[in-house]
């Protein structure tokens, strides 16, 4: 709790409207609740009205101070659809298929953030990443500069040796399979702007391999060496100032003692606060793992690279877990042109 617990008093300072798809999932119900009741914002749940008050009576939540829109009677329908039909035009989407996808809250909650009627958006309690992902990534434009969306965990473990006392940031662990270079050093720095903001720290990234430095000839760990150069050069562009190293074992890029033997007196070995993986394989096992095996607390996925704040969580989310994950978004938004300098230039409209 010390790092959502400070993420909670400082987004009590600028409360944000938040929207929630799975308006009638218990666990989303009770987040929203102490949403509301920490005066964090506006939580939206989207759904049936009448099944929304009844899953909260059968949990005996209250709903004063929550926002419910049903989007089959919502007013916006309509041009929430033309919107749609126009992003999607070029993939043959016609009206009715329109109509039908804003029906669907998932669809018209991001729709919601990109008409900045919602400040951010969290979904994926019961749902697929897929389903989630998908009209986020049709409807949320990419923030200029950025060729492609990714996700980053908050992880928050006991031990306050690892990270900056005790949270990290790691990535990517729910969206790109396999990430060329580019997109690797597009993730170090996006994590790297996240990191400073959530943690108020220099962050201290390290490019994870099976190799410290040229320990091994692989393909895979000269990925993560290249990748390493080009984020110190998008850093340097975009105004963060930050510290870069690969390719590194995650041993050497967390524990002083391995990273003194390893590589010594350098600015991220052993410091690391923020961990870029190779591929999505690595990076979704490495996190559940720690999440489960040292029982971290565990705040995403965040996505990255958005016009705008939006975060996709696991199946296996409990209610604090949704809730952090809706204070981290809020606490994006009140910042987000520091995150994204250019973001939200464009508004999306009929």
């Amino acid at each position: 709790m010390r790092f959502i617990g400070s993420v909670v008093e400082r987004l009590q300072r600028h409360p944000k409207r938040i929207v929630f798809p799975e308006g009638t999932e218990p666990r989303v119900l009770q987040a929203a609740r102490q949403f509301c009741s920490l005066q964090l914002g506006a939580p939206i749940l989207l759904g049936d009205r009448t099944r929304i008050k009844r899953a909260a009576e059968a949990l005996n939540l209250s709903l004063a101070g929550i926002r419910i829109i049903n989007p089959e009677e919502s007013e916006e329908l309509d041009r929430f659809a033309t919107v749609y039909e126009r992003l999607r035009r070029a993939k043959g989407v016609q009206r009715a298929e329109a109509l039908d996808a804003l029906r669907k809250p998932n669809y018209f909650g991001a729709m919601m953030v990109a008409m900045r009627q919602a400040d951010g958006l969290v979904s994926g309690a019961s749902e697929t990443s897929g389903s989630v992902l998908r009209p986020v990534f049709q409807i949320i434009r990419l923030a200029p500069g950025y060729s492609s969306a990714s996700s980053c965990m908050v992880l928050e473990v006991e031990d306050t040796r690892f990270g900056h006392q005790g949270a990290m940031l790691m990535a990517d662990c729910g969206v790109i399979p396999d990430p060329t270079v580019e997109q690797l050093a597009d993730i170090a720095v996006s994590s790297g702007f996240l990191a400073r903001q959530l943690l108020g720290i220099r962050p201290r990234v390290a490019m994870l391999s099976f190799s410290t430095k040229g320990s091994a000839n692989h393909p895979s760990a000269q990925k993560m060496e290249a990748a390493t150069a080009l984020a110190r050069q998008l850093a340097a562009q975009r105004a963060l100032e930050a510290d870069f190293e690969g390719e590194l074992q995650v041993d050497a890029a967390l524990v002083p003692e391995i990273a003194s033997r390893k590589l010594p007196e350098n600015a991220v070995a052993g410091l690391a606060n923020v961990l870029i993986f190779p591929d999505l394989n690595s990076g979704n096992i490495a996190s559940k793992l720690v999440q489960h095996v040292a029982r971290a607390n565990a705040y995403g996925h965040i996505l990255l690279g958005l016009d705008m704040p939006a975060a996709e969580i696991s199946r296996g989310a409990n209610s604090h877990d949704i809730l952090g994950v809706a204070a981290i978004v809020g606490l994006q938004a009140i910042e987000y042109r520091l995150l994204y300098p250019d973001a939200g230039a464009h508004v999306s409209g009929p």
